[in-house]
């Protein structure tokens, strides 16, 4: 068995349940294709959402719906080999989670198989879809608006630390979204007169050497911009971002819960969830040219006491006041 096959079975919980193969199934049992840029350890707790999604429509794994699951570890010039592996085992709905790339990989691919995507950026942006409201295509989906709160994000930082002038921004050079996220973050550093030093990454091996320049350049605290890579090695992160002093700010609560100081940003267990339903509802014939791309309508700020202890930090009450939770 693949490896990749494997995974897919183990995720579904349901071993020996259901033949992996598409074609053994006689297409009786409708098919989704589950395309992520990441690593199934790393992303474990988010596929549930998924499924719930899909159970709330009428739809349940190993039950009366197939998911073939294809992951990339963090390899995002692997996408288009596995989209291309999903088509071949003629899929219904292909779903492409946390990451732009993985989207545009798949609407590269075909423009006749509905695709389902959740992504951080603006989908109108990058051609995903024609509008929000009316996708148009064969493309809809789930927008949490992560790339788009740098600007908060520094501000949240500048609570911490009201007198600093460099901060530091981590990019992955291989996301869509780099150059948009790095000329929004400068934009928004130059309005408040701060200067911000843009670091990047785009392998696990690149982490290191990111925050030895971060070092270098004197960077007093750092944000993280939205990023599969830096989800899955979030506990690296929070650990380099610990003991080197660095008060860092993320995009999602995953990286608060591995130790690091802080997040703001919209749910990803609602967003992975919210997928879920529209590939359900797509399964029972709906477009995805008359689902129109979901949005946040609430964003959460995440606290670690114990990572702002450790960096002999005081929590402002102005961010406790605003905390939608505090881990103690």
């Amino acid at each position: 068995m693949r490896r990749r096959e494997f995974v897919g079975v183990m995720l579904a919980g349901t071993v020996g349940a259901w033949p992996l193969g598409a074609n053994a199934q006689q297409r009786a049992t409708p098919v989704i294709g589950f395309l992520h840029p990441s690593s199934p350890e790393a992303y474990a707790t988010l596929i549930p959402a998924f499924r719930k999604g899909l159970a709330e429509t009428g739809y349940v794994e190993g039950q009366n719906v197939i998911i073939e699951y294809r992951w990339a570890e963090d390899q995002y010039d692997r996408l288009p080999a596995l989209v291309a592996e999903l088509i071949s085992e003629r899929v219904s709905v292909i779903a492409t989670a946390n990451a732009t790339a993985a989207a545009l990989a798949a609407k590269a691919a075909t423009s006749t198989i509905p695709i389902v995507f959740t992504i951080g950026g603006d989908p109108v942006q990058f051609g995903l879809v024609a509008s929000l409201n009316q996708p148009g295509g064969n493309v809809t989906g789930v927008s949490f608006l992560s790339n788009l709160l740098v600007a908060k994000q520094l501000d949240l930082l500048r609570e911490f630390l009201p007198e600093t002038s460099e901060l530091g921004l981590l990019v992955n050079p291989r996301n869509p979204n780099a150059e948009s996220d790095t000329k929004q973050a400068r934009a928004a550093a130059d309005s408040v007169g701060r200067k911000i030093h843009v670091v990047y990454a785009s392998t696990e091996r690149d982490l290191h050497p990111a925050f030895a320049a971060v070092i270098q350049q004197r960077v007093a605290a750092l944000v993280v911009v939205p990023d599969a890579l830096f989800v899955a090695q979030r506990e690296q992160l929070a650990g380099l971002a610990a003991r080197h002093g660095i008060p860092t700010i993320y995009s999602n609560r995953l990286y608060v819960d591995a130790g690091g100081l802080m997040s703001y940003g919209a749910s990803q267990f609602d967003a992975y969830r919210q997928a879920g339903i529209y590939a359900g509802r797509i399964l029972s014939g709906a477009k995805p040219s008359d689902l129109p791309v979901v949005q946040p309508t609430r964003f959460e700020l995440v606290i670690n006491r114990k990572t702002a202890n450790a960096l002999r930090l005081n929590i402002p009450d102005k961010l406790l006041a605003l905390a939608d939770e505090v881990i103690e």
